[in-house]
């Protein structure tokens, strides 16, 4: 079964910077849809970040110019560079994939933490 792991959150003051990635594990398969997705408490969840079809990037009104999302060096992994962070963007990180297989299986990460100080 695969596997998706985040890392790099944690507590910085506002207009600081964090990187958050993403790696997936347990399969051959290059995959090629991954981002990035958020929830503050009592909120729903909302799209960050994601790799879309024909390489271009989608971004959240919200933090476009702010993020930037870029794959890693390594296989299967991703990374979001979060820069002039806001109080607002206080949220867990989540990472999902969808598995280019039969059936388009999405597969989420545990979530990262990310809070940021006034």
């Amino acid at each position: 079964q695969v596997q998706v792991v985040e890392s790099g959150g944690g507590l910085v003051q506002a207009g600081g910077s964090l990187r958050l990635s993403c790696a997936a594990s347990g399969t051959s398969l290059s995959i090629n849809r991954m981002g990035w997705y958020r929830q503050a408490p009592g909120k729903q969840r909302e799209l960050v970040a994601a790799f879309a079809s024909g390489g271009s990037t989608d971004y959240a009104a919200s933090v476009e110019g702010r993020f930037t999302l870029s794959r890693g060096t390594a296989k299967n992994t991703v990374l979001l560079q979060m820069n002039s962070l806001k109080p607002e963007d206080t949220a867990v990180y989540y990472c999902k994939i969808t598995m280019p297989t039969r059936g388009w299986l999405e597969v989420w990460g545990q979530g990262t933490t990310v809070t940021v100080s006034s």
